[in-house]
């Protein structure tokens, strides 16, 4: 009875180790299936961290082009060349063999491949044969352990033109300079990356590839500089710079009715290709960076306020004082033609006298001319999209003396810089309405280009419109009938001023001449702006109608027909047969 008792107990107690052995074995069963199925990416990112390389994915940078879709700056392929110190068996005979391909002294290179870090950036930017030759050479050397990684570098096809508004990025990919600055975090995108892990012959491990970040590439940019105008503006500019040996030069081109920037060009300039090799000079963009007092081409500001608050019309009557105004104790000169005794308004401006558009000034009072002054937008930024813009210098009334609005008046006592100076001027083009500059023309998700910004209105239509016949009569028998071109009608103003000594006062003889205008006179489509700092002219009298003035010209003629612009039908501007010799003798200017 005993005996049979103990076999049944023994057979249950045989019948629950076998169950619990089958359980453990159907546990381990399924976490193991568990594991290779819904671990793997677990696991094949723990490897990889543990094991592998997180290898950065580089965005590639947006392209920059004109409004017409030529190409301003864009990618070149390189190679970033790394080392997987995990598999370099002999950094001596590596090193022995990539140092020529990578440019880099032998001990040097072999000082970085003797790391054991399994992800060691060795150079970046090699071009693609390089890489390759390289590859192929470890290849048959059997050597291994070096990897290539894609990448770009940028290139400026056009090297020096339109090199300030473009700027540059550096070697880390970064914008330094330019559009490339203000628009550097749309155009650079979002990199990525993917955890990878190489086999011990060095090619990567498909079924280890652990978690990845996609890449965002960066948005391309059209701007609205038209490259066929750039060429015509900066080739006027080498062309000063040769003949005047000035200290610098600077030219604009707008398009009046959007404020689109459609060129836009300083000198001196440089390669954006070899931006370590410039000066400081050469990477100054002056025509948002730099100040200057603006001269005549600033009594546009006094005629047209004084004109739209009714205190004078265009015929009114100023006495000019026979060309000598003695006020405040000191003598203000005219430094253009005869001396006069009264003239209109708008012969003020077509002579540009200094004590006509003084009183004119006088006439509006402190007050309410410091407020023209500042709706012109000097003493404010433009907001034009590039770095370094500056506001200029505008002191109010409460830091004048008497005798600032008279020198204010004629653009002396103030500074301005040429951007400044290009957007007045096309706003008597574009009806009295003050617009913001754009160089941005669309981006490439946008189906519309960017729409006109309107600043404020100034002045109404009508007083636009008187100013701009004034302007005409500047051109055709005014300071500035070196201006004219043949066969359509300009408008603009003169401007001269002697250059600012930093120790006071002003430099004797030595002058920033300009000339700002727009074109066809009866329906402006380009505005401008040439300033010429400092030219060295020899026994030409350094005035703005005769240094600056035939600059813009050239500029002019050769963008019309760029553009192929219909000729005037009207207007005694449009020949160049009566302009006043640049020999004609011309009383010096005083300084203020």
């Amino acid at each position: 009875m005993q005996k049979k008792f103990t076999s049944a107990a023994l057979g249950q107690r045989i019948g629950l180790v076998c169950s619990f052995v089958a359980l453990i074995f159907t546990f381990f069963a399924f976490r193991l299936v568990n594991l290779q199925v819904g671990g793997h990416e677990k696991f094949s990112h723990l490897a990889a961290e543990k094991h592998g390389v997180k290898q950065p994915i580089a965005a590639v940078r947006g392209n920059i082009f004109d409004r017409h879709g030529e190409i301003l700056a864009v990618n070149v392929p390189v190679r970033t060349v790394y080392a997987d110190g995990t598999h370099i068996k002999d950094p001596l005979a590596l090193a022995h063999v990539a140092a020529p391909f990578l440019g880099l002294p032998e001990k040097e290179l072999a000082l970085k491949l003797a790391s054991k870090r399994p992800y060691v950036v060795i150079r970046s930017g090699i071009s693609e044969l390089d890489a390759t030759a390289m590859m192929r050479a470890l290849e048959e050397s059997k050597l291994s352990g070096l990897y290539l990684q894609p990448g770009s570098e940028r290139s400026y096809p056009n090297g020096k033109m339109l090199s300030h508004v473009l700027g540059f990025v550096d070697h880390s990919g970064h914008g330094i300079d330019g559009i490339e600055r203000t628009f550097d975090k749309e155009l650079a995108g979002r990199d990525g990356y993917r955890h990878i892990e190489h086999d011990r012959k060095g090619l990567e491990i498909v079924l280890y590839r652990g978690q990845e970040e996609p890449v965002i590439n960066g948005t391309n940019i059209y701007l609205t500089i038209d490259m066929g105008l750039q060429a015509i503006l900066e080739k006027q500019l080498d062309s000063a710079m040769e003949t005047y040996k000035p200290a610098g030069a600077t030219a604009i081109l707008v398009d009046p009715k959007t404020g689109e920037i459609l060129a836009m060009g300083s000198r001196p300039n440089y390669d954006p290709n070899h931006y370590s090799e410039a000066t400081p000079e050469e990477l100054r963009n002056r025509a948002v960076t730099d100040m200057y007092e603006p001269g005549s081409v600033f009594k546009v500001v006094a005629a047209s306020g004084a004109i739209n608050e009714g205190i004078v019309t265009e015929n009114s009557t100023i006495f000019c004082e026979h060309g000598s105004f003695l006020y405040g104790g000191k003598i203000l000169h005219d430094a253009h033609g005869d001396y006069f005794g009264d003239l209109s308004v708008r012969d003020v401006l077509v002579h540009s006298s200094n004590i006509g558009a003084a009183k004119i000034a006088m006439k509006m009072g402190d007050t309410k001319y410091y407020e023209y002054v500042r709706r012109f937008g000097f003493g404010e930024k433009t907001n034009i999209p590039l770095p370094g813009e500056i506001s200029g210098l505008v002191n109010p009334p409460a830091r004048w003396d008497k005798l600032t609005i008279t020198r204010m008046a004629m653009g002396h006592a103030i500074a301005a810089t040429p951007i400044q100076v290009v957007m007045e001027i096309a706003c008597i083009a574009n009806d009295g309405k003050l617009m913001v500059p754009q160089l941005i023309h669309h981006r490439d998700q946008e189906k519309e280009k960017m729409e006109p910004i309107v600043r404020r209105e100034i002045i109404s239509s009508k007083v636009a419109e008187i100013i701009n016949g004034a302007l005409i009569d500047v051109v055709a028998r005014g300071t500035a009938q070196h201006a004219k071109m043949d066969g359509y009608s300009v408008a603009g103003k003169t401007g001269t001023a002697q250059k600012i000594n930093t120790h006071g006062g002003y430099l004797e003889g030595r002058y920033i001449v300009s000339f700002a205008g727009y074109f066809p006179a009866e329906k402006p489509r380009i505005a401008g702006l040439v300033v010429i700092d400092d030219a060295r002219i020899g026994s030409i009298a350094n005035f703005g109608g005769l240094v600056a003035a035939p600059i813009f010209s050239k500029i002019g003629e050769a963008s019309a027909r760029y553009l192929d612009l219909l000729p005037s039908s009207t207007g005694a501007s449009v020949s160049k047969e009566n302009a006043s010799s640049p020999s004609s003798s011309i009383p010096k200017v005083e300084a203020p």
